[in-house]
């Protein structure tokens, strides 16, 4: 079959800034539909990393206390804390914690996950994603960058942290959503039958629930 390559006869991506200039990127699709779906597991009180957006929409009137971990004083942050090791921050003090696209920055990403199995308090969600296909583009996290994850990779690192009965894994992306994601094409560019047809051999993102029994 012929294929009329186009506009993607290209070196350089259409969108340097993961498509945020053209709209929403692809991997935050699939990243905000994940959480949507668990909008009800915000509550109480939560930690999210970066900034505390995903907490108010998702949360909104459920929340009682809202916290903000960065490793530097960045305005808005409540805790400072390298999450590879935060003995300062007290055990079963979370309801939920929301960590998107984080742990691709922590060189140990298994102690990331320790240190979130022991301040989330009985019952409590971590809400977590990661990118899997994904360009690593010029921002403030480039020198940061350490991993993309698999399903396999990811399964692995929860089941030394979590019992494995209180987690689910699961990959979003096709060939199509993993090349409009490189090219840096956005999310309306895309049908939502496009978007939402996931085929386990091009995961953009892969996202994990998890429960501390």
């Amino acid at each position: 079959m012929a294929v009329n390559l186009a506009d993607l006869r290209r070196l350089s991506p259409l969108s340097r800034n993961w498509g945020y200039d053209r709209g929403l990127p692809v991997d935050r699709y699939f990243i905000e539909r994940f959480l949507a779906q668990h909008a009800g597991d915000v509550h109480g009180r939560v930690l999210e990393v970066g900034d505390a957006t995903y907490t108010h929409r998702y949360g909104a009137e459920r929340v009682t206390r809202s916290d903000v971990l960065n490793d530097t004083d960045r305005p808005g942050t409540t805790i400072v804390a390298d999450l590879q090791s935060a003995p300062h921050i007290a055990d079963d003090s979370f309801d939920c914690v929301i960590l998107t696209q984080t742990l691709q920055l922590v060189y140990e990403p298994g102690a990331a996950l320790q240190t979130v199995h022991r301040i989330l308090r009985s019952q409590g969600v971590l809400l977590a994603t990661m990118p899997g296909i994904s360009p690593i583009m010029d921002s403030p996290w480039t020198d940061q960058w350490c991993w993309s994850f698999t399903r396999v990779s990811l399964r692995r690192l929860m089941i030394q942290r979590f019992a494995p009965d209180s987690f689910r894994v699961e990959g979003h992306g096709n060939v199509l959503t993993a090349t409009a994601f490189l090219y840096g094409l956005a999310a309306e560019e895309l049908t939502t039958a496009e978007l939402d047809f996931d085929d386990p051999a091009y995961d953009v993102t892969i996202a994990v629930r998890a429960t501390k029994p």
